[in-house]
């Protein structure tokens, strides 16, 4: 028996955390001032994307699920959901692996998934779950707590 893979454990309980999320948002809408600020990879495997948009954002984006949003439906990979760009309602869909980051300003939680190797084009990055406080501030901007520090 090898040894317990803490790293992708959390990165699965992340993932499954942000689907959960998504689901009740899905079903009930948005509670309260919650809001979420989605950063993603624009070349990860699965991504759904209007060919200008990723040739507005090469590597990544964030988008805002807040006023307006349209057709949120969340499976078992990702999540697909009609957003205004300007005058012009795009689709896209963002499987879970693609996430880098995920922020509710509304109750300053966030989550990051960082890239270990420092090889930006290896497609099989290994991700880091990292838990972020985030304050509200119209940048959001986010102090990081590794999971490295618990790590032998």
């Amino acid at each position: 028996m090898g040894d317990i893979d803490y790293g992708n454990l959390m990165h699965a309980a992340m993932r499954g955390l942000i689907r959960q999320v998504l689901e009740g948002v899905a079903q009930e809408g948005l509670p309260g001032e919650h809001h979420f600020f989605i950063t993603f990879s624009t070349r990860a495997h699965g991504v759904e994307l209007a060919d200008w948009l990723v040739q507005r954002y090469p590597s990544e984006m964030t988008v805002v699920l807040q006023h307006w949003f349209d057709a949120l439906d969340v499976d078992e990979d990702g999540f697909g959901v009609t957003l205004n760009f300007g005058d012009s309602p795009e689709r896209l869909y963002i499987p879970y692996d693609a996430i880098r980051t995920f922020v509710d300003p509304s109750v300053e939680f966030g989550l990051r998934f960082e890239s270990i190797g420092e090889d930006e084009d290896d497609e099989e990055d290994e991700l880091d779950v990292e838990l972020a406080e985030v304050e509200e501030t119209p940048h959001v901007e986010a102090e990081i707590v590794s999971l490295d520090k618990f790590r032998k």
